[in-house]
C-alpha cells in the first residue's frame, strides 16, 4: 500500500497549491495522470498475490474515478471475485443528471394501517364477480417488472421492463416489450438486450413481434377455471407437478398465470379464495405499489425470501408480487432487504 500511495503522490492529482478537499472533477492533466496509473502495466506497481500489476485496489479506484468512468470499469475491469451489492447505485449520465438506483427498495407497509384478512378479501372479490359490468377474462397481459440480471463476470443489475401481450381473434398475438422505469420517467434505464448491460432511452423498444396463430389446451395457455379447487389443479399442471403447491410455489404459479392472462372478476374471485387457504400468508397492512396504486399486502417468509402479495382492497384482484431477501448471501454479494424481483400487473 505504501508503494501505491507514493505513486499517487507522484502523479499529483491534487497539487499543494490547488483547492483542498474540492468537490469538483479532476482537471485534464490530473485525470490523464490518474488514467495512466490505472491502465499502464509498467507503472511500477508490484504484483499483489493473485493479482495483476498496474491496477490500484478496487475501493481506492472507485473513490478516485469520476462517476461515468466508474460505470465503464464496473463492466470492464471488475473480476468475478468482486460482486457488487444488489442495491448498487449507478451514475447513468453526466454530472447534470441525478444518479438512478439500479434496484428498487422494498415496499414499506404504511404505519398504523389495518390489515385485512385474505378471507375478507376473497369475500370482496366474490361480491365484485356478481356485480354488473364486472371485468371479464382476457388472454394476454400488461405487466411492469423489475428483475435481477446476473452473469458470471459482472455485478448483478436490476432490469426494468414493461410487457404488453395482446391476442387476436385468429389466435395470433403481438408482444411489445420496452425498457422503462415509472419511478424515473424520461430517464435512461439499464438493459441487457444483446448480452451486455448498457443504457437505453426510457421507452426503448426491446421486442416488437407478431406471432402466427397458435392454440394450446394446456395451462397456462388454456383459460383458467373459475372454481378454486380446479384452479389449484390448473396451477399445479402449469408448474409441472403432481404435488400440492407450497405457498411460495402457489405464488410463483399465480405469477405465471398473470403473465399469460388478464383475469376477469370471476377468475380473480377464485384466485382470492385459493390464496385465502394458503399457509403462512399473513396480512400486514396497506402499501402503495410502484405504480402509485394502494393495496393490501400479504407476506410469506420461506427459505430466506420474503414474498409480498399486493391485492386491490376494493376488488380483491392481484396487483403485484415482490420477492425480497431476508438473509444475506455473501457468496453473491447480496444483503438482506435486497429486492430480487417485482411484478405489477395492469388491465
Amino acid at each position: 500500500m505504501a508503494d501505491e500511495l507514493e505513486l499517487l503522490r507522484g502523479a499529483d492529482p491534487a497539487p499543494p497549491d490547488g483547492p483542498h478537499f474540492g468537490d469538483g472533477p479532476l482537471d485534464h492533466n490530473a485525470e490523464r495522470r490518474l488514467e495512466q496509473l490505472l491502465r499502464d502495466p509498467g507503472n511500477g506497481l508490484p504484483a499483489r498475490p493473485g493479482g495483476r500489476p498496474g491496477l490500484l485496489p478496487g475501493r481506492l479506484r472507485n473513490l478516485l474515478l469520476p462517476g461515468p468512468r466508474r460505470l465503464r470499469l464496473a463492466w470492464g475491469v471488475v473480476a468475478t471475485a468482486v460482486v457488487a451489492a444488489l442495491t448498487l447505485t449507478l451514475v447513468l449520465s453526466g454530472p447534470s443528471t441525478p444518479p438512478a438506483v439500479a434496484a428498487p427498495r422494498p415496499l414499506v407497509v404504511a404505519t398504523g394501517s389495518t390489515p385485512v384478512s385474505l378471507h375478507r378479501m376473497a369475500e370482496r372479490a366474490s361480491a365484485m364477480a356478481g356485480a354488473d359490468g364486472a371485468p371479464r377474462l382476457r388472454k394476454g397481459t400488461h405487466v411492469r417488472s423489475w428483475s435481477l440480471g446476473m452473469s458470471d463476470d459482472k455485478p448483478p443489475i436490476t432490469l426494468p421492463e414493461e410487457r404488453i401481450v395482446r391476442w387476436r381473434a385468429d389466435d395470433s398475438h403481438t408482444e411489445l416489450v420496452v425498457a422503462t422505469d415509472p419511478r424515473h420517467p424520461g430517464r435512461p434505464v439499464l438493459s441487457d438486450a444483446g448480452g451486455e448491460p448498457h443504457l437505453v432511452d426510457d421507452g426503448h423498444v426491446l421486442v416488437d413481434r407478431t406471432y402466427p396463430p397458435s392454440w394450446s389446451d394446456a395451462p397456462p395457455k388454456s383459460p383458467p377455471p373459475r372454481d378454486p379447487a380446479r384452479l389449484r389443479a390448473y396451477l399445479m399442471e402449469a408448474q409441472y407437478t403432481d404435488s400440492t403447491l407450497t405457498t411460495p410455489e402457489l405464488l410463483d404459479a399465480m405469477a405465471t398465470l398473470l403473465d399469460n392472462w388478464t383475469l376477469g372478476a370471476r377468475e380473480s374471485a377464485a384466485l382470492a379464495r385459493l390464496l385465502a387457504g394458503a399457509e403462512g400468508l399473513r396480512p400486514v397492512g396497506r402499501v402503495t405499489d410502484r405504480l402509485g396504486r394502494r393495496g393490501q399486502a400479504y407476506v410469506n417468509d420461506t427459505g430466506g425470501v420474503r414474498r409480498m402479495l399486493i391485492m386491490d382492497p376494493a376488488t380483491g384482484a392481484v396487483l403485484g408480487l415482490e420477492s425480497t431477501l431476508t438473509a444475506p448471501e455473501p457468496a453473491f454479494g447480496v444483503e438482506a432487504g435486497d429486492v430480487m424481483s417485482y411484478s405489477a400487473w395492469m388491465r
